[in-house]
């Protein structure tokens, strides 16, 4: 049978897979809010509650990991949706493209489904309209990155640092903080352990960020022809110390002919000022932020597992 007659059912276990499968390594979000939840522990206003945990998380927590997983999966699969516009004759055929994304919307949308289905099952009303929110931050840091990059003809961005922490928390970091404070919502603990979760999930995931954008300017086995992003922190903060002229000065030297970026020369450009030490300073800046908040849930291993992952992605030697 062609692919492109194949009934949309046929793809769910697919669909599911990519979440639930244990072999892949996308499912940080889940394990970040599943220890969220075993450190902070049970609630001392609902004793009665506590016949539903197991392992010191409850069910509930579960359910919501899962969701959390779905919702970022989908947002995933969505991106993966590829410009027909500017698909070049070597990419491959036209029409093999156009079911690519017609599967992409599809399977981002089944799995949103699924996540909106589950989440009502939770049946508490404000989970509900913290990871609604998210959602909503999702779409509008998606849908800013893709309007600038469009109209900017994929150049960069005239933003600050500040600015670029606004765009980052919406399209990276609502998601999770929101999911550790609903976590600590359906524990029935305080708004005081509430705001320590989000904390915590904000400035751990900002953190992951930054020590992803670092990556092409600090890891020793990168390729100098790697390419990487414009508005990237080390960039941004490149610009801000540079100022904007002249950073748009260097990215046009920096382009050869038929506008081939040498970020080889860019990369250097990048390296010889103050953003990629200013961008490691800021992403142990909030690395710093997330461990202050866990200082508020008693020691246990899953207090030192969430520190560790805090460590790990401020490491750059």
């Amino acid at each position: 049978m062609d692919c492109e007659n194949m009934p949309f059912f046929f793809f769910f276990p697919f669909c599911r897979g990519f979440v639930y499968d244990s072999r892949n390594n996308l499912q940080m979000r889940g394990l970040v809010i599943l220890l969220v939840s075993k450190a902070a522990g049970p609630s001392t206003a609902e004793l009665s509650f506590q016949h539903n945990m197991v392992s010191g998380i409850y069910s509930s927590q579960r359910s919501l990991a899962e969701i959390t997983e779905l919702i970022h999966t989908a947002f995933l699969v969505h991106r993966g949706i590829v410009n027909i516009g500017e698909l070049k004759s070597c990419d491959g055929p036209l029409k093999d493209m156009q079911f690519g994304n017609k599967m992409a919307v599809l399977s981002g949308d089944f799995l949103l489904a699924n996540a909106c289905t589950s989440l009502a099952q939770l049946q508490n009303t404000k989970v509900v309209e913290l990871i609604s929110s998210a959602i909503g931050d999702l779409v509008q840091g998606i849908y800013y990155e893709n309007s600038k990059s469009s109209e900017e003809n994929c150049l960069t961005d005239d933003i600050s640092i500040s600015r670029w922490k606004e765009q980052v928390f919406l399209s990276h970091s609502a998601l999770l903080a929101k999911s550790c404070q609903a976590a600590m919502e359906l524990a029935k603990h305080s708004a005081e352990i509430q705001d320590v979760a989000f904390q915590y999930g904000k400035h751990m995931s900002m953190s992951h960020k930054l020590h992803s954008d670092l990556q092409p300017f600090v890891k020793e086995s990168s390729s100098d022809t790697m390419a990487f992003s414009l508005n990237s922190a080390p960039a941004v903060l490149h610009q801000e110390f540079l100022g904007r002229e002249a950073w748009i000065k260097q990215i046009r030297e920096a382009q050869g002919k038929g506008n081939t970026m040498d970020y080889k020369k860019l990369r250097e450009a990048i390296k010889a000022g103050k953003g990629v030490t200013s961008a490691i300073d800021l992403c142990r800046c909030h690395g710093n932020r997330a461990l202050a908040a866990l200082e508020r849930f008693p020691p246990s291993e899953a207090r030192a597992a969430l520190a560790n992952i805090v460590c790990a992605v401020t490491r750059f030697s």
